[in-house]
């Protein structure tokens, strides 16, 4: 949960373009928390709270390494704020993480074929091309190229 807000906080430049997704992710993960847990087990009650603050995560994430579309500036205050999580973060840089499937399947920007996502496997473990069964998802997908 990000922490409370004042109106003395400034903002780095470029917060006003993904202000809007994070307030979203916020409506979201206030709307799951608040959800009814009756007839759910402990751990299935926490499942839409782990998977929108994943994605919230992700989508900073994303933005920075990948797309490089927002500053170090912004990215650290993101970090600092508490939208993101560091630790979750310094995972996903490590290699082996750098072509898992799982980690963009809660993405809706990155998926195209309208199917659930494979489950990652690390890059070590793969070939190219090659077919494989995922059976925690459901899914088969071929291994590609990043």
């Amino acid at each position: 949960m990000p922490k409370i807000r004042t109106g003395r906080t400034k903002y780095p430049e470029g917060w006003e373009l993904i202000e809007p997704t994070l307030k979203a992710l916020d409506t979201k993960m206030r709307d799951a928390e608040g959800e009814s847990h009756e007839g759910k087990r402990k751990c299935e009650s926490l499942w839409p709270i782990f998977r929108l603050a994943h994605q919230r995560s992700r989508y900073i994430y994303d933005l920075y390494y990948r797309r490089k579309k927002i500053s170090r500036e912004l990215y650290e205050f993101c970090l600092n704020e508490g939208w993101a999580d560091k630790n979750l973060i310094a995972k996903w840089k490590k290699p082996g993480y750098n072509a898992s499937v799982a980690c963009s399947a809660f993405n809706p920007a990155t998926i195209t074929t309208g199917r659930p996502a494979s489950a990652g496997c690390p890059s070590r473990v793969w070939s190219l091309g090659r077919l494989w069964n995922a059976s925690i998802v459901g899914a088969v997908d071929v291994a590609v190229e990043t």
